[in-house]
């Protein structure tokens, strides 16, 4: 059996009051270099929004979160950085930030299918 594709990944968090740095989970992207591929998706409950998030507008969340998952599937559209190759648009998306957008750390592993491993790791840390 191969040993698998080193992939990495980044929880993306949503962090309603920056200053009291209090956040949750609401997507994922992971990446391999080795195979380019890049692959984001969220998910942001509005009855948890609605409890955690007093003072933001759900849909503005949305938008910024569409913006991420097209820069990540490089839709030139949205964003210059989406004509980035993947792992620019990778460490762009993952780089450290104090907006209400954020992401965890970078996480690596290896996987010998990395869409199963995206579907896992979405379901056990967003969802």
């Amino acid at each position: 059996m191969r040993e698998g594709k080193l992939y990495h990944y980044a929880v993306i968090r949503l962090v309603p009051k920056v200053e009291r740095e209090e956040f949750f989970n609401v997507g994922l992207i992971l990446f391999s270099k080795e195979e380019k591929y890049i692959r984001l998706k969220y998910h942001l409950c509005p009855e948890k929004f609605q409890l955690m998030c007093t003072g933001l507008e759900y849909e503005e969340v949305i938008e910024s979160l569409e913006t991420f998952k097209n820069i990540a599937d490089g839709n030139c559209d949205y964003a210059p950085i989406a004509l980035y190759d993947i792992p620019e648009r990778f460490r762009w998306l993952t780089a450290v930030r104090s907006t209400i957008i954020q992401t965890s750390p970078v996480h690596a592993g290896k996987s010998n299918d990395l869409d199963r491993t995206f579907d896992r790791l979405f379901i056990e840390l967003v969802v």
